[in-house]
């Protein structure tokens, strides 16, 4: 399965400190749990990937939008 590719899976994600000073992604679904533990430096590295994925999404939105404007009809951030 490609990243781009849609499912019918479904899951839970938490994101939170844990006890030995890591950064835990917990993935839970129907039948599986998946715990992903980082230091916080990976975890801040993770976090950039996440909001420069976030801003190319809206990018492919605004392209593919008439007007510019997002699927519920509403700019994106730093737009009017």
């Amino acid at each position: 399965m490609s990243i781009d590719k849609e499912s019918e899976v479904t899951g839970d994600l938490q994101i939170g400190p844990t006890s030995l000073g890591m950064v835990r992604i917990y993935v839970t679904g129907d039948g599986f749990e998946l715990p992903f533990d980082f230091e916080p430096e990976e975890a801040e590295e993770i976090a950039e990937e996440l909001m420069a994925a976030a801003e190319a999404a809206r990018e492919m939105v605004d392209r593919s939008t008439p007007g510019g404007k997002g699927p519920r009809g509403k700019a994106p951030k730093g737009k009017k």
